[in-house]
Parts: C-alpha cells; sequence; structure tokens
C-alpha cells in the first residue's frame, strides 16, 4: 500500500515535465525584453490592448526589436516568445521567429516590438504546423488600441490574429501581412534541453516553465510591471 501511495505521489509530481536546458546571452536577453515590451504597454491602460481582447486570447507572441532592412522591400527578421492559455494559466513559453512582412506606416522606425494575438483554436493550430505566412495562410488584422474593445471593425472580430506594434513610442494596431512566423527550433532545443514538440509545450500543458522564462510569464499574467513597480 506504501509504494502504491508512493507511486501515485510521484506520478503526480511528474505530470508536468520539467525540461532545463542552457539558453545563451542572446536568447536570455530576449525573454528580457519580451517580459519588458509587456509590461511597458500594459502600464498604461488607455493605450494597451484592451482587456477584453486579452482575455480572449488563446496565446500572445511578443517579438521585441523587429528589424527592419530595407524600406519597400520588406527585410524584416525577429525572434522573441509565444505562450498560450490553459484554464485560465499560461503555458511553458516557446522560443518563435518571423521573417519578411512590412509594418507600413512607420516608415520612419529600423526596429518595432511586434505583440500577436492569436484569437481561436485555429490560428494557433495553423502556428504550429511548422511555418505560417500571415494573411494568407492566417486571417490578421491589425489591433484595436484602449480600454474598450467594442469599437472593434469587423475584420478585427473576424481575425485569427490580432497584431500591435511599437516603434517611438507609438503602440497602435499594425498590418503585417506577408509576415513568415514559426518555432525558433534551435533556441527551443536551448531552452529545455532536447528537441521538443512547441505543440506539447503550449497546448500539451505537460511542460514546466524553465525558471529562466519567469518574467516573461508574469508580463503575459498581466502582473509585475517592470518599469513601474506597479501590479
Amino acid at each position: 500500500m506504501r509504494v502504491l501511495i508512493i507511486g501515485v505521489a510521484l506520478a503526480i509530481a511528474t505530470s508536468r515535465m520539467a525540461w532545463a536546458g542552457t539558453i545563451n546571452e542572446k536568447e536570455a536577453d530576449r525573454i528580457k525584453e519580451a517580459a519588458t515590451v509587456l509590461s511597458e504597454i500594459h502600464s498604461a491602460p488607455d493605450k494597451d490592448i484592451p482587456q477584453e481582447l486579452w482575455e480572449n486570447a488563446q496565446c500572445v507572441i511578443v517579438i521585441p526589436n523587429l528589424k527592419k532592412a530595407a524600406f519597400g522591400i520588406g527585410g524584416e527578421y525577429g525572434r522573441g516568445l509565444m505562450s498560450c492559455r490553459h484554464n485560465g494559466d499560461w503555458s511553458a513559453p516557446v522560443f518563435m521567429e518571423m521573417e519578411k512582412g512590412s509594418w507600413g506606416f512607420q516608415i520612419g522606425a529600423q526596429s518595432i516590438d511586434l505583440v500577436l494575438l492569436a484569437m481561436n483554436k485555429s490560428g494557433v493550430e495553423k502556428l504550429l504546423n511548422n511555418k505560417v505566412t500571415l494573411g494568407a495562410g492566417l486571417s490578421v488584422a491589425a489591433g484595436p488600441v484602449g480600454r474598450d474593445a467594442r469599437a472593434s471593425t469587423d475584420a478585427q472580430l473576424k481575425a485569427e490574429m490580432l497584431s500591435y506594434s511599437r516603434a517611438q513610442g507609438l503602440f497602435a494596431g499594425v498590418d503585417i501581412s506577408g509576415g513568415v512566423l514559426k518555432p525558433d527550433t534551435e533556441a527551443n532545443r536551448n531552452l529545455y534541453g532536447k528537441d521538443v514538440s512547441p505543440h506539447d509545450v503550449v497546448l500539451g500543458n505537460t511542460v514546466k516553465p524553465p525558471a529562466a522564462t519567469q518574467a516573461f510569464l508574469n508580463a503575459v499574467k498581466r502582473e509585475a510591471v517592470a518599469t513601474t513597480g506597479k501590479k
């Protein structure tokens, strides 16, 4: 009987596997920067993503410092993090990377911070299917900003993904059609110490978040605003 009890306890304790790898300095910085982006955006509710949309989002992807190579060509490239919602909680994150695309009106910016909300399960599945082209393989619209989401357009309400950018202090919805988004295989291997399935991490809810990602998860939960100390 005692052996059975111990076995059950061990099964419960390991129901969410804890894998740990060694990330490099750039990957560690990416986690910190993604957390900072969300924390700073959340610190200004009137210029934030509407709370209603945030609560209904299935996943969030944050790509800090998305680089722009040349105007008119679409030479963007960036890497960030993605976490998905499970029964009111957020999953362990996976690294994602984005290339190509354009951010239209922000011509003067050499880099932007990009925040994406996947609004339904269909969109999430497409994101995790190796790579997806935004606007073609997955419908995307510039998201509304402010406290109230009721002014959302029909396109925003129907989109599988809403996109936002921040550049030179301006946070606004942005059209990123044409961008290619996919899991960052090498960075995820470094983070978890082995090859992992991004689907299992963010949708399977079987993997514990590595300690290195805690700041990002706090920001996703809208906790501990790093730049102000407020909650």
